[in-house]
């Protein structure tokens, strides 16, 4: 049984460019299905009695070290002028507290980078693991006025690099 067609070409067939969207749709379907019968199955739960506790956090702020140094490389403890086997040893009980305490460096413009360098190594083979800079916010790199640091008073800190 031969089926006519209404076009004029009379046997000349043409490819279709549609997309037939049967196969997608049942495709879909199949998928839908599925996932409406396995649904319910993952959301399967054991119900067990979990021990309930009632405890307040601890709320262990750690301690901060204020490790000033100057000009002429002298170091100041919190305020307080210590020397480098001084330091070291401070590094040492400070590294064994828990939680361990942050050490804030604040040095002077003019510190030469070798007081640095021996400092923060100091630190590390000491084992303190939290190590900041202390730098005052601004973008003028002019040193502050000198005469105003006096052994007992904080020194003046380090400018931070603009770039």
């Amino acid at each position: 049984m031969a089926f006519g067609s209404f076009d004029n070409n009379k046997g000349v067939s043409h490819t279709v460019s549609e997309i037939n969207m049967v196969p997608l749709i049942d495709v879909m379907l199949v998928l839908l299905v599925i996932f409406i019968i396995t649904a319910p199955l993952l959301s399967h739960s054991i119900k067990i009695n979990v021990p309930q506790a009632s405890a307040q956090p601890v709320d262990q702020e750690p301690k901060v070290i204020d490790l000033a140094v100057d000009a002429q490389g002298q170091m100041y403890w919190n305020e307080v002028a210590v020397n480098a086997e001084q330091l070291t040893q401070k590094f040492a009980a400070e590294s064994a507290l828990d939680p361990q305490p942050e050490l804030r460096i604040r040095a002077d413009l003019n510190t030469r980078y070798e007081v640095l360098a021996q400092v923060m190594s100091s630190a590390k083979a000491a084992g303190l693991k939290r190590l900041g800079f202390i730098t005052r916010p601004g973008s003028d790199t002019a040193p502050a006025p000198a005469g105003d640091a006096a052994p007992g008073s904080a020194p003046q800190s380090a400018e931070a690099p603009s770039q």
